[in-house]
Parts: C-alpha cells; sequence; structure tokens
C-alpha cells in the first residue's frame, strides 16, 4: 500500500516555508497587486503553502496567475509569441513551436519516481531515493526562474465535479506550456476549493526550462514524487516532459485508482469514443494503445468522439461502468494524418477558426507540412533540426526527415467535427459498453477478437505488445512487452495493478446486462507475415470503422462468433455486410481467411514470451497464469488436429 504524505515534502524543503502565514507574506511580497488579488480568491492552504514554495524555490522575476478569462488566455497566447516559444503561421490562430532538436519525446531515461526507502515500484519503473531526489532538485531548480515570469495555474483533470475528476495546480516558466494547458485542460480557477474538498486531495507540478539551451539536457530531469503528489521537470521543452498535468498527473491517477479505489475505479491509457449503430443507438468504447499504434486514429473513427488519450473510469451507482477524459483538448501525432483517414481533424489543421500549436513540423511561408498528409511538400523550410532541404543529411550522415516523427498538433476537443460536447463535459460520464486494446502486431494475433469473459479480458491487456515509438527516447527499438499501454505510467509493482484490473471487470457491483466486453484490435498485420506477397498491411484505416461497429454488434447481441482458445471470431458474412455498408469496401475471402486464421506457433512462442516475463513479478494473480494455460491447452489441442495455422473454417467445424 502507497503510503501518501511519507518523508520529507521536498518542495517545501527547497522553498523553505512551513507556514500558512510565512507563505501569504512571501506572495504578498512577491507577487503584484493584480496577481495577489486573483491569488486571495483561492483558500486552501495547503496549494498557497506549494505556491509560496514554488516562488521561493524558482526564484522568478514576476507571478501571473492564468484565472481563466478570456483575457489571461489573451496574455499566455500574446507571451509565447513574445518570448520566442511559439511563431504565427499564416493560419490565425494557429503557431509553431519548436523544442530542442535533442529533446523530441518524452526522455524516459531521465524520468524518476521519487521512492521512499522499501517503497515497492514496477520493476520496469526507474527510481531516485527521497534524499538524492530532495538534493537534485534543491541544486537544479534553485533559482531557475531567475528573469522569467512563473505562470500559475489550477485545472480538472476531467470535468468538475465527475467523481474520478482530480484538481491540479500547474506551475511553469514556460508560455507554451500554458498555452497548451489552455488547450488541453479545463481552467478550474473559480471552482478549485470546491474540487479539492470534494476529492480530498489535489496534483501539483512545478516546470522550468531553464536557459532552453541543449547543453542543459543532460541535467534535464522528470521526477514523480508518489507520497506527495507533485512533479518536477527542469532543462525540458517537450510538452509529454514538460505539461506535467498530462503523463506525470496520470501516474498520480493510477496510485490513487490502484491503491484507495481499488475494484472501484480506474485510471487508463486510453481514448474513450462512441459509435452509433442500428436504430441510432450510440455504444461507447475506451481503448488501450501503445503511442503510435493507432489510438488517436481509432478515437476519432468514432461517431461520438469524447477523447483520445487518458480514460478515467469508474462503476456507478446504476451499474454501469462510466469514464470520463481528463483532458479537453488533443496532443497527437500528425505524421500520416490525412484526408483521407482524419477527415475531421485535417479539417481543423488546414481551415481556419480554431487554436492549433504544432511542434516540430516543417514550415515553409508560414505553412505547416508533415509526411504523410496526401498532400504535396514543399522542397525545404524550417523544421526541428533548423533550416532544412530535401536530401539533407546530419552530422552522422543520416537523412533529417522533413518533420520529427513525433511531431504533433495541440487543439480543443471542440474543434473537432465528431466531438460530443455535451457528453464529454458530464459529469455523470458516459457509459462503456466495450473495451479494446490494440499494439503494433506484424505476424500474431488476428484483426480483432472477443475475450471470453473478464479474467480473458485482463489477460488481452496485459499481453499488448509493441514497438518502441518516436514518444520516447532513451529506450531500445526492438519488440517490447506493454501491459495495457500504461506500463510507462504504472508506479506500482504490476501485480498490483493487475489485481486492480481483475477486481474492476469482475466486480459484482457491475449490473449483469452492463458488463463491458473486452477484446484485442490489431491493425498491423502484414501480407507477408500471412503467407502473401509482400510486406504492407493486410488492411488500412476507414477499415478501423468496421471492427468497432462489429464490436457494437457483439456487445448488443446481433451477432454470432466463432469460438476459439484466445476468444472470439467474427464470421465472414457479418464483416463483408459492414465492409460494404460502412465504407462501401470488398471484403475478399482470402483477406478474411488471412485475417482471422490462428497461426498457433506464433501465439504460443508470444504466451510463453508473456509467462516468462510476468513470472518475474512478485504476488503476481494467479488469474493470468491461469488464462494462458487454458489458452496454451487450447491451442496445442488444435495445432494437433489442424496443422500450425487454423483457419476460420477448421475452427468452425471444431
Amino acid at each position: 500500500m502507497l503510503e501518501l504524505k511519507k518523508g520529507i515534502d521536498i518542495l517545501s524543503a527547497s522553498g523553505g516555508i512551513s507556514s500558512i502565514g510565512d507563505a501569504r507574506a512571501l506572495l504578498a511580497d512577491r507577487l503584484a497587486p493584480s496577481e495577489l488579488e486573483k491569488l486571495s480568491r483561492i483558500r486552501t492552504e495547503e496549494a498557497l503553502l506549494k505556491i509560496a514554495n514554488a516562488v521561493a524555490m524558482c526564484e522568478p522575476d514576476s507571478v501571473f496567475v492564468d484565472s481563466g478569462t478570456d483575457a489571461d488566455a489573451a496574455f499566455i497566447r500574446s507571451k509565447a509569441v513574445e518570448l520566442g516559444e511559439e511563431a504565427p503561421l499564416s493560419l490565425d490562430g494557429h503557431t509553431i513551436h519548436f523544442d530542442l532538436a535533442e529533446e523530441q519525446g518524452r526522455i524516459v531515461d531521465r524520468t524518476f519516481y521519487i521512492v521512499n526507502p522499501g517503497e515497492k515500484t514496477s520493476v520496469m519503473a526507474k527510481t531516485k531515493l527521497r534524499d538524492e531526489a530532495s538534493a537534485y532538485v534543491a541544486e537544479h531548480m534553485k533559482g531557475i526562474m531567475r528573469g522569467k515570469t512563473m505562470f500559475v495555474g489550477f485545472f480538472s483533470r476531467g470535468p468538475v465535479g465527475a467523481v474520478a475528476s482530480t484538481p491540479a495546480i500547474e506551475i511553469s516558466s514556460s508560455s507554451y506550456v500554458f498555452h497548451s494547458a489552455d488547450l488541453l485542460y479545463r481552467n478550474a480557477f473559480d471552482r478549485f476549493d470546491a474540487e479539492v474538498d470534494r476529492r480530498g486531495l489535489f496534483y501539483t507540478n512545478v516546470h522550468s526550462e531553464g536557459p532552453w539551451r541543449a547543453e542543459d539536457l543532460p541535467k534535464a530531469r522528470v521526477f514523480m514524487d508518489r507520497a506527495w503528489q507533485t512533479t518536477y521537470s527542469m532543462y525540458c521543452t517537450y510538452a509529454g516532459n514538460t505539461l506535467l498535468l498530462k503523463k506525470g498527473n496520470h501516474r498520480f491517477s493510477v496510485d490513487y485508482a490502484t491503491y484507495r479505489r481499488p475494484g472501484v475505479e480506474l485510471s487508463e491509457h486510453m481514448f474513450i469514443t462512441g459509435m452509433k449503430g442500428p436504430h441510432g443507438r450510440v455504444t461507447y468504447f475506451v481503448g488501450a494503445a501503445p503511442s503510435g499504434c493507432g489510438k488517436t486514429t481509432t478515437a476519432m473513427a468514432g461517431t461520438d468522439f469524447i477523447g483520445d488519450d487518458l480514460a478515467q473510469i469508474w462503476i456507478a451507482d446504476d451499474g454501469t461502468v462510466r469514464a470520463v477524459n481528463p483532458e479537453a483538448g488533443i496532443f497527437g501525432i500528425v505524421q500520416d494524418v490525412n484526408r483521407d483517414g482524419d477527415p475531421f481533424l485535417m479539417q481543423v489543421l488546414r481551415e481556419p477558426g480554431e487554436e492549433v500549436i504544432f511542434s516540430n513540423v516543417l514550415v515553409h511561408d508560414g505553412v505547416p507540412y508533415w509526411e504523410g498528409s496526401g498532400e504535396v511538400v514543399p522542397d525545404d523550410g524550417k523544421n526541428f533540426q533548423g533550416d532544412w532541404f530535401t536530401g539533407k543529411k546530419d552530422k552522422n550522415g543520416k537523412s533529417v526527415p522533413m518533420n520529427h516523427p513525433n511531431a504533433r498538433a495541440t487543439v480543443r476537443c471542440t474543434a473537432i467535427g465528431n466531438y460530443r460536447h455535451d457528453e464529454a463535459e458530464n459529469p455523470a460520464g458516459v457509459p462503456i459498453r466495450v473495451v479494446t486494446y490494440s499494439g503494433r502486431d506484424a505476424d500474431t494475433m488476428p484483426s480483432v477478437w472477443v475475450a471470453k469473459n473478464p479474467d480473458h479480458g485482463v489477460a488481452i491487456g496485459a499481453s499488448i505488445v509493441s514497438k518502441a515509438t518516436a514518444t520516447e527516447i532513451g529506450v531500445g527499438q526492438a519488440v517490447r512487452r506493454q501491459p495495457w499501454a500504461n506500463e510507462p505510467f504504472i508506479p506500482g509493482p504490476l501485480a498490483d495493478y493487475m489485481r486492480s484490473q481483475f477486481a474492476f471487470f469482475n466486480s459484482n457491483a457491475i449490473g449483469d446486462d452492463q458488463r463491458p466486453i473486452m477484446a484485442g484490435l490489431n491493425y498491423f498485420l502484414t501480407w507477408e507475415s500471412r503467407g502473401g506477397g509482400g510486406d504492407g498491411l493486410l488492411g488500412e484505416k476507414r477499415d478501423v470503422k468496421v471492427w468497432l461497429s462489429w464490436l457494437d454488434r457483439v456487445a448488443h447481441d446481433e451477432v454470432e462468433t466463432l469460438d476459439s482458445p484466445i476468444g472470439r471470431l467474427p464470421k465472414y458474412g457479418d464483416l463483408k455486410r459492414l465492409f460494404a455498408e460502412l465504407i462501401d469496401k470488398e471484403y475478399p475471402r482470402e483477406v478474411y481467411d488471412k485475417q482471422f486464421s490462428l497461426y498457433v506457433d506464433n501465439i504460443l512462442a508470444r504466451l510463453d514470451m508473456q509467462e516468462e516475463a510476468y513470472r518475474k513479478e512478485d504476488n503476481l494473480p494467479q488469474a493470468l497464469l491461469s488464462v494462458y494455460a487454458e489458452q496454451r491447452a487450447g491451442l496445442q489441442a488444435l495445432k494437433a488436429r489442424f496443422g500450425a495455422v487454423v483457419t476460420p473454417d477448421e475452427l468452425a467445424s471444431a
């Protein structure tokens, strides 16, 4: 069990302010009257102590309080341009931000959990003992904001008043970070105190980019103090390392759900989207996928989009599973975003009327460009490496792409054509009927399959694999295990997190007619891996709508399925009809057979890999190993009867 407020509070130790009286005195001395008046409306004393200590530690020249007004938002936008953190593009409201060339993703090799002696964490986590981390913060964040403005904001990670929403404070010297926060999160300045009282806690985040120089990157760190629910980030520019409301606070929410609300609440790296089905009904999905594995595309394939990255999930009193998006915007990868696969997002990126912050794309004559857009692109411009031209090489002779693969666009969800604002802002959340898990899998699992029961569903999530992507700096490029696509953000032992998953999805509090189905998705099967010619994918982006629509029919018991050891598979006739009706596409039987034949040896090897890794975990729930054993026995029996490749027809005959 994680023990909160254990050990020294590093922020208080570094700032030296211990009483509310001293905090108020320092704030009165350091803040301009206008900002002090704003801050006087915040009554939560612990929050004021956090802010005062951040001021004392970082020593900014001035402090700006973002109270959520249009005037404050306009000030932040203007400062981002004035300070050179953003530059205007040709469309009004569109800007470009370039991160340091050497910092184009999450610095996972320099990201640490702050732990107390004897505190258990995930075996995949990097940790620093509290005393060591405290010394580093005191050395490197003391005075880091000299000559700068400190921005202070009060946000809600989720609709205000929702069961699983949590208030948070963001503190940064970066106007770009604050502009991003205003697009991505709900400003809760007026409701902050009430939300702290309702939830019983808040998160605190302190960041400074410092001098914004490449030579400082070796000193860059992201620290997450689990016991004091406070993050620290220094010498970073990329939003995944600096906008700590996002993945930094997501980690705290995972802890909260795992240790304070086990079996009742989940905090997941998941999209939320709805699909209209027969008779106009809307079925809501949540789905996990590692970065670069189609999560945003899947979310936006829905007719009723809610969110593309994170989900707070709980069991409501009426027996439904409910979810809200902790964010109100999208920080999405733009590479391969195009009008065919992503029409709603492309409309925002290519037409006036909405705020967009681009990062690390190519800019030519004020227009942003990226690979995979389906557009004619220029031969030169400015990108994350500076001046760029076709054929440019780096110092090692490697070609410099026109945009970084992790280039992003930040937009409000309300800009997206299929966004359902009323449902997304409803504190009651949306009812979830389908849970999906997917990775980047070229040769093993079928395109879609449904778990037999909740235990098998949890096992699908536990067994996600992928490859490291451009989102992460400091990891290898081999195939990697990606449990629940949440593994980088699970602070505690995976066994604890897994136990909470089994408890949640098997909970008796979920109504029998409301229990979500749990499924696997795989968009990355190749012709080559299935014995065909070429190495292209067996499907394309627009197929996503078919897979989701089939799952909608399964959730409402409207289609029959094929039973298999790994779960329930679709029948050809149902898919052929959905392909024709939904996307006007032929669906040859040959493609179906390649997508849904079981390549038994590949699946058995995957089970062996997962089991070998999980057996290294202490106190692993036996339920997972039981699922693996059941699947292994069923697959071996099929192989003995039909051989190493089992077709759908053979499954039907079995």
